[in-house]
Parts: structure tokens; C-alpha cells; sequence
């Protein structure tokens, strides 16, 4: 095996380890990213690298940088569509779907999560088919179609357990069952955290914090008290192992443990749990926790008759929320204005690129577009005729007026070629090959059809009102015609050169006429080409 095929087939499934797992240690994975990039650039593979930089969206999502994530998702998106990569534009709409959460933007999380499941064919991973119909199904629960998001958790579960994927499984009823629980369908929700734990207990898979977290809130809410306070301890427990660390998982646990014992009645335990919490917010600055420490707070002060104190924590809960809440509204708007500018930017390279292959005179297509679309139209191999039209005694124009009013000849020209052949072969295009030379293509047009449409454009030319512009002088047009079916023009270059040669025959008949190889149309009369030569 080529060593360079060797290294792009490693790079990939590298890759795809780290793409397609449930949990991530986003900063190791972050890091790891960069280097795939570099290391697919060196490999000159733009796929990997972009593969890579969406790798790097994503742990940037997960890191709660959501305007640097936003910032990189345009241009992968644009890659991903231009070369028609399925897998890439699937797993880049599930990022887009996690930054309008992060906005709260439902509708849009939940079209992006559409596109992320329609988008899946043959190229997508088993970890692709179970999760984004999973995050689909959480899409659709925070949009309130809790009936569509069950079916979908149904699907994903299905294939889960078909595909063999225990542990995503595991992941798939974790979402499930806060879903159930964020919508108040407390009783759902438990029957889903016991389904949970059915699996984890027949694959002997340990209970990670997050989901005993999860199970704990629904036990809570179910009024399990005793239940969740055993479970909330574990999650800690199993938290202090140091295989779970993340920057706010411990003052969450904390805070869910001391809500069980208060409602248990066990309210210095609960204090206790509660400052626990609240030292690991101040230390970590994490403003959204505090926010419900507070909250929290003046429950437990309430719950001990402590009024007056919890009418004082309450104002700090408000304070605080209302603190909170600005915040997260200047970063949504950092993000918002991070997607702003990167939109402007993909449209205004749009309009580079669309003038790019645009004549700046006429606003016809230019020979680059040319370039870039008939080798396709050949390829495809159905009947294609192209015609290359040129005016006739155009440097008299040019001479004898002004190059200005040659100008103008040429716009009236091309609006007309572009006219006369829209009504007659709407699929094809006109260019400007520059100078006076236009080419027209016909896909789906035989050279005998064409030939008679491209002498009503010419008589259409011909016939024009050209006097208050040219005063006098006539404005006519040769074409010289090729079809794709002719065995001498069955390549584009063929193709193009018997269309050039057909338009010299056409020049040294005499002009005002159209040629296509074996007869000619001069002024509406057939004449064999050959012998016009």
C-alpha cells in the first residue's frame, strides 16, 4: 500500500474515534483536532482538514465558546455542500443544531437536526444512525412535540440495540428521560431512568455522575426522597473518583443532593451540600449554578421558618438571575454577531464568485463559466449542440461610430442571444467568449433542431431596429454549430473545434449565415458548408 494512502486511511479512522464518541474530554479532543488538521494540510487531504476543523467546532461548543464554534461553521458547511460530502454536512448540521440551542432558538435547532438525519446515507456511521436521531428526539422535546420526539427515541433505541451499541443506548435513555423530566412527564421520566439502569445493570456498565444526577432529579419529583439522596451521594462518590472532572458537574451534584434533603426535612445536610456547592460556583465562576444556589437558598431558609432570611436571599436570587441573564444575552449576542459576519462573509464571496464568471459588459456568462459547466454537459452524454456566434464587420462598427456605440451593440447583442434562447432552449446559457464572440449551449438539442432555432436568433438579430444606434450600418451575426453527437465532436475540444471551423466556413461564405458541417442556412437558404468554403 502507498504509504501517502496509508497515512490519509489512519488520519481518518482517528478521526472518526473521536467524532463518533458519547463523551469527550473537550480540551484533549480540541488539541487533538488542531494536530489532525495540520498533519491532513501536510497529507493535502482538504476533507480530513475539514473533518478536523468541525472537530474543533464541536469541542468549542463543548467548551462553551459557542461564537468561535459559530465562527468556523459557514465555511464547513460551504465545503461540505460544493463537494457533496453527505457525512460532513450531516454531523455539521448536528453542531449548527447544538449552537441554536445554545441561542434558544428551538425552531432552528430543530431544522438543523432534521437535516442532520436526512443527510445520513451509506458514508454514515452506526454511532451516526443511533445519535442524531437521538438528538433529533431531543430537538423535538424542546420544541414541545413530545408524540414526534418519543417516536424518534423509539427509532434510535431500535437501532441501537440492532446495531449492538449498549453504551450509546445508555446515552440515548439518559436524554430521554430528562426530556420526559424537563416537560413534567415525571412519571415517564422514571419508567425511562429505569430502563436506563435495567441496561446498565445486564451490561455490567458503571452509572456515570451525570446520569445518576438525572435519575436523582426524576426521584425527587416522583417524591423518592430517601431514594435520591442515595443516588445524588453516589453520583458524588463516583464524581471524586476523578474519572468524571468537568468545570460545573460537582456544584450541580451538590445542588441536587441538597434539594433531596430538604425535601427529606434534613436541612443542615442540606446546608451543607448547599455551601458546598456555592464555594465551587464562586471558585469556578459558574453563574448559572449560583443562580439556583440562591434559589435554593431561600427555599432552605423557608423550609426552616426562616423568613425574613429567605425574603433576603430571595433578592440576591433575583439580583443575580437578572445578572445572569444579561450575560447570557451579551454572549448570544456574540454569537449572533459571530454568525452574522461569517453569513456576510459566505454571501460576499458568493458575489465574488458569481462575478467572477460573470462579463462585466454584457452580464453574460464569461469563458471561465464555460469552462467549469460544458465539460459536465459532454460528460453526460445526452444530445448537446453548441453554437459560436460571431458579429460581422464589427471593427467597422467600432471604426466608423465609436467603440462606445460598440459597446452598446454588444449588450443589445447578448440581451438578445439570451432572450431568443431562453424560448427556445430554456436549460442552456449563453457566453462571452470575448471580443465579439459569443458561444451559445443547447443541452437536450440535436444539431437539426438547433440549427433551425439558431437561424431564428440570427434572423431576430438581423432584423432588429439597429438605425437610431448604428445609423445605417447593419448589425448581422455568423454561427458556426457543433453537436455532440457528430463522431469528429464527441469530446469538448472536438466539439469546440468544429463549431470554430463551422464559423469560418460561415465568414468566408459570405456572412449572415449559420453553418453546422454538412449544410449551412445563408438568409434562410441551405447550402452545403462545404463547398461555401
Amino acid at each position: 500500500m502507498d504509504g501517502r494512502v496509508r497515512d490519509v486511511e489512519q488520519l481518518s479512522a482517528a478521526l472518526t474515534q473521536h467524532e463518533d464518541q458519547y463523551l469527550w474530554d473537550a480540551d484533549a479532543t480540541l488539541e487533538a483536532a488542531t494536530a489532525y488538521e495540520a498533519a491532513a494540510l501536510g497529507l493535502g487531504d482538504e476533507r480530513l482538514a475539514t473533518r478536523a476543523r468541525l472537530l474543533q467546532a464541536n469541542m468549542l461548543m463543548r467548551k462553551g465558546e459557542v461564537s468561535g464554534a459559530a465562527q468556523r461553521i459557514w465555511k464547513i458547511h460551504q465545503w461540505a455542500t460544493e463537494h457533496g460530502d453527505h457525512l460532513v454536512q450531516a454531523r455539521t448540521h448536528l453542531v449548527w443544531a447544538n449552537i441554536h440551542r445554545h441561542l434558544g432558538d428551538a425552531a432552528q435547532s430543530l431544522e438543523h437536526s432534521l437535516l442532520a438525519v436526512e443527510l445520513l446515507d451509506d458514508t454514515a456511521t452506526d454511532h451516526m444512525r443511533v445519535w442524531h436521531r437521538a438528538k433529533l428526539a431531543d430537538a423535538l422535546g424542546a420544541a414541545g412535540s413530545m408524540d414526534a420526539a418519543r417516536d424518534q427515541y423509539a427509532q434510535a433505541e431500535e437501532l441501537a440495540v440492532r446495531l449492538g451499541l449498549p453504551q450509546l443506548l445508555m446515552g440515548m435513555l439518559n436524554n430521554y428521560a430528562y426530556t420526559e423530566f424537563a416537560t413534567g412527564e415525571h412519571a415517564r421520566a422514571e419508567a425511562v431512568a429505569q430502563r436506563l439502569q435495567d441496561v446498565a445493570a445486564e451490561y455490567g456498565f458503571v452509572l456515570d455522575p451525570a446520569v445518576l444526577d438525572t435519575i436523582g432529579a426524576i426521584e425527587i419529583e416522583n417524591g423518592n426522597y430517601t431514594q435520591a439522596e442515595e443516588t445524588l451521594r453516589l453520583a458524588v462518590a463516583r464524581h471524586h473518583d476523578g474519572r468524571y472532572e468537568d468545570a460545573d458537574s460537582l456544584a450541580e451534584f451538590m445542588l441536587t443532593l441538597a434539594r433531596a434533603q430538604r425535601f427529606l426535612g434534613a436541612t443542615d445536610r442540606a446546608q451543607v451540600s448547599l455551601d458546598k456547592s456555592r464555594a465551587l460556583c464562586l471558585e469556578r465562576e459558574l453563574g448559572d449554578v449560583l443562580v439556583r444556589v440562591h434559589q435554593e437558598q431561600a427555599e432552605l431558609h423557608a423550609a426552616r421558618g426562616e423568613y425574613a432570611d429567605a425574603f433576603a436571599v430571595h433578592k440576591e436570587f433575583f439580583a443575580a438571575h437578572n445578572a445572569l441573564h444579561s450575560s447570557q444575552r451579551e454572549a448570544q449576542a456574540r454569537t449572533r454577531q459571530a454568525m452574522f459576519e461569517t453569513t456576510e462573509a459566505r454571501r460576499e464571496a458568493e458575489r465574488f464568485r458569481e462575478q467572477a464568471r460573470r462579463d462585466p459588459l454584457t452580464g453574460l456568462r464569461n469563458r471561465r463559466y464555460l469552462d467549469e459547466q460544458l465539460p459536465a454537459l459532454v460528460a453526460d452524454g445526452g444530445s448537446l449542440t453548441v453554437a459560436i456566434v460571431d458579429l460581422d464587420h464589427f471593427k467597422r462598427i467600432n471604426d466608423q461610430l465609436s467603440h462606445e456605440v460598440g459597446d452598446q451593440v454588444l449588450v443589445l447583442v447578448a440581451k438578445l442571444l439570451e432572450t431568443e434562447l431562453a424560448a427556445v432552449a430554456p436549460e442552456g446559457f449563453v457566453a462571452r467568449m470575448g471580443g465579439e464572440e459569443f458561444l451559445l449551449a443547447l443541452p437536450g438539442t440535436d444539431v437539426p433542431q438547433a440549427t433551425d432555432q439558431l437561424d431564428g436568433i440570427r434572423r431576430a438579430i438581423s432584423s432588429y431596429d439597429w438605425t437610431a444606434l448604428t445609423h445605417g450600418l447593419p448589425v448581422t451575426v455568423s454561427i458556426g454549430v457543433a453537436g455532440l453527437s457528430d463522431a469528429a465532436a464527441a469530446t469538448q475540444s472536438g466539439l469546440m473545434s468544429t463549431a470554430d471551423r463551422n464559423l469560418y466556413v460561415a465568414k468566408h461564405a459570405g456572412r449572415n449565415q449559420v453553418v453546422a458541417g454538412s449544410r449551412d442556412r445563408r438568409a434562410g437558404s441551405y447550402r452545403n458548408g462545404a463547398n461555401a468554403a
